[in-house]
């Protein structure tokens, strides 16, 4: 028979990992809470509704964190519109797509220079064998650095072809990936123009990899999202089947909390409808992601949540550290947001975007400070560090078909979240 004292101590444990688990997520408050006012971020909702009516988005997610709670976190419209309708979720997970470059792969490289095991200034050939440097007409050589591949100034294109590269190698491939940019042509000498580029991202990958011997997905699992109790957070591995059919290799962190019977696809945002009438969903939708490095790729590749990614941007805002995991040095967390000299001319940060042309999804209001990114799936993070305001609103605008635009719309509602400060 369990005495009283043992029957309490059972009960408080009980408790304690309770108020854990709960701990590591952000309360949910009225806007007003934070100094937000809820009727002017109804003019959020009545852009983000006319984008729906119009049939520009099937759906979105807004989540907005200021003072380290959410302030605002709405779901409108559905998730799915083909071949049925489904509801959006507040905590539907999202394709993240490049939003995958700022919140994991820059950050993990920062983490490596943090360690000493890494300096942004070490030209990319002493970690990636065989990458070529610029080289002019004359021959004179131009060295190529882990900073330009962060601030998109290294002169790599900004893409390649996945038809070209499925002819030459067997996929998924990412040593024939790495192979092909360590040779492909070179735009322009490192720091004298700007290429967005995701070929930038998928080399800085291989550092990652390189350097700490494990992959990216182990990576920024055990130094990023793990931390953060970010558990709806992860690279989701797939591969062909012997018949060619794509499909997932592994599940995802989030399978363990889905209830029993439960499939973990349930709760995540499709994206694009393919040749065979089939829904990519639980599969990255970037091509170079996907078929060459088989969903973890340091381009794209993250799946996540509206309250996950208010977690992360609540540890930038406090400089690398929330519920007392720190992630980054508050040194390393404020690169996150400052454009670096040789950079000042394209507006970008180390992994993220303070005023290039990408950048406009910041609006008009928000500071000078303001930093951002943006997903071709239609995700964005903005944060602000004057107002200690950060904006995430996930659209899976590339369901079920590609060619709509979301690039107003982000301006518009950062807009209203900025006019809706009002203390």
């Amino acid at each position: 028979m369990i005495s009283h004292r043992n029957l309490f101590l059972a009960v408080m444990l009980a408790v304690s990992q309770t108020m854990c688990i709960w701990g590591k997520r952000l309360p949910v408050v009225a806007p007003e809470k934070v100094g937000l006012s809820s009727t002017l971020l109804q003019r959020a909702d009545s852009a983000i509704l006319q984008a729906i009516a119009e049939k520009e988005i099937p759906g979105a997610v807004l989540c907005v964190v200021r003072h380290d709670r959410i302030g605002y976190l709405k779901a409108y419209g559905n998730k799915q519109v083909w071949p049925e309708k489904l509801p959006m979720e507040t905590g539907t997970v999202f394709d993240m797509a490049s939003c995958s470059k700022s919140m994991s792969t820059a950050i993990s490289v920062l983490i490596l220079a943090q360690e000493g095991k890494i300096r942004l200034l070490d030209p990319v050939s002493m970690y990636v064998p065989g990458f070529q440097n610029w080289k002019d007409e004359d021959g004179e050589t131009t060295t190529i650095r882990i900073q330009h591949l962060l601030t998109h100034t290294s002169g790599l294109p900004a893409y390649a072809s996945v038809a070209e590269l499925e002819k030459q190698y067997k996929v998924p491939n990412p040593d024939g990936l790495i192979e092909h940019i360590c040779k492909v042509r070179r735009r322009f000498e490192p720091e004298t123009d700007f290429c967005y580029s995701c070929l930038n991202f998928i080399t800085l990958q291989r550092i990652v990899e390189n350097v700490s011997g494990q992959s990216l997905r182990t990576f920024a699992r055990e130094h990023i999202f793990g931390p953060l109790g970010m558990d709806y957070t992860d690279y989701l591995p797939c591969a062909p089947d012997e018949k060619g059919v794509w499909r997932n290799t592994d599940e995802p962190c989030w399978a363990r909390l889905m209830p029993e019977g439960k499939d973990w696809r349930s709760i995540v945002a499709p994206t694009t409808r393919q040749a065979d009438g089939s829904l990519i969903c639980g599969m990255v939708h970037d091509p170079l992601a996907r078929i060459m490095n088989g969903g973890i790729s340091g381009n794209a590749g993250v799946f996540t949540s509206a309250e996950d990614v208010a977690i992360l941007c609540t540890a930038l805002q406090h400089d690398g550290e929330w519920d007392g995991k720190r992630i980054l040095s508050p040194l390393a967390a404020r690169l996150l947001r400052t454009v670096p000299r040789f950079a000042e001319p394209f507006g970008r940060t180390y992994g993220w975007d303070n005023y290039s042309a990408y950048a406009s999804c910041n609006g008009d209001l928000f500071s000078d400070k303001t930093y951002c990114h943006t997903g071709f799936t239609g995700t964005e993070i903005v944060i602000d560090p004057v107002t200690d305001c950060s904006v995430i609103m996930l659209i899976n605008a590339v369901h079920p078909d590609e060619g709509h635009g979301v690039v107003r719309l982000r301006s518009i509602v950062s807009n209203a979240v900025a006019a809706s400060i009002i203390n």
